[in-house]
């Protein structure tokens, strides 16, 4: 996809999930440097920083993005002049999206692990690794998904239907029924936007549905690719992040009412039982430590 294109598309909502964000990122990266007029290296990997930065600046709250573009970036760097810097760049843009690709199918192999005959598993909002999970653990094994519906923009709605389809039995519930739907549930299966060493960013709601399932002794596992891992914790303490439009939740609000429109929240590390990602399941803690060994790369200053 073209620069710009790619860039006004990401900005504007019109590609969404964090990892269509990713893979989007990367391609106008890779069309920015190959289409580059620059005469030199110096000049080129000054035009793919200045890229990287602003795509960087269109969505905060994607790490998975930031740490592609710098896998590219530095793998790019590599080469001895303007062709082989576009080379080796177009070589690491299909490497990353092919590594994506494989931790994808491995995390679908662990997780599938984790469901058992008969259970029910609760989920919200959509996430590919989830429902990936769930096809997977299909093909062997009877089970049932709850799952609630997330507003104001209804990703759940995704989810259950793309669980019929594949004819797993989907009971939908309203968010604020997810008291009914995690007191009968045997395991929690939700994604995740951004891990940190202070817990897991995800759609909101997440986190009162996490303490909730401790409660019902319900294990709490986020399913993700180890590259969703933010190496800066940019986000520090933040327990919310991202306020999106107003009119998402309310089109036409009386005056003088104040609509707040929280995007993300962070889920806290006690409640988050481990995370199932192409490593293994781990706890938050181990992990990390796994991440680093796999990919020390990610946890240098860019």
């Amino acid at each position: 996809m073209e620069f710009n294109a790619a860039c006004k598309n990401i900005k504007n909502l019109k590609i969404q999930g964090a990892t269509n964000v990713a893979v989007s990122a990367v391609e106008a990266l890779s069309s920015l440097i190959e289409k580059s007029k620059a005469g030199t290296k110096a000049k080129l990997l000054s035009d793919i920083e200045t890229g990287k930065k602003k795509l960087f600046g269109l969505r905060a709250t994607e790490p998975m993005m930031r740490n592609f573009l710098n896998f590219v970036q530095a793998r790019a760097s590599v080469g001895k002049d303007v062709k082989e810097v576009k080379a080796e760049a177009k070589r690491a843009a299909k490497e990353v999206l092919m590594l994506k690709a494989a931790a994808k199918e491995a995390i679908v192999r662990i997780g599938a692990r984790l469901i058992e005959e008969g259970s029910i598993v609760y989920t919200h909002c959509h996430a590919s690794t989830v429902t990936g999970i769930l096809k997977e653990a299909a093909k062997e094994k009877k089970f049932e998904v709850y799952n609630t519906e997330t507003r104001p923009m209804f990703q759940g709605r995704i989810t259950a239907a793309e669980l019929a389809k594949a004819k797993i039995p989907v009971t939908h519930f309203v968010d604020s029924a997810v008291k009914f739907a995690l007191k009968k549930a045997d395991i929690m299966l939700i994604g995740a936007d951004a891990i940190t060493p202070m817990g897991v960013y995800n759609k909101i709601g997440s986190s009162l549905f996490a303490e909730l399932a401790r409660k019902y002794d319900t294990p709490v596992y986020v399913c993700s690719v180890s590259w969703k891992f933010d190496p800066e914790a940019i986000f520090g303490h933040e327990e919310v992040i991202e306020n999106r439009n107003p009119k998402e939740v309310w089109d036409k609000a009386p005056k003088g009412v104040r609509v707040s429109n929280h995007a993300f929240e962070r889920v806290s590390p006690e409640h988050v039982t481990a995370i199932i990602s192409e490593l293994g399941v781990y706890s938050i803690d181990l992990f990390i430590e796994e991440t680093r060994k796999k990919y020390p790369w990610m946890f240098l200053r860019h």
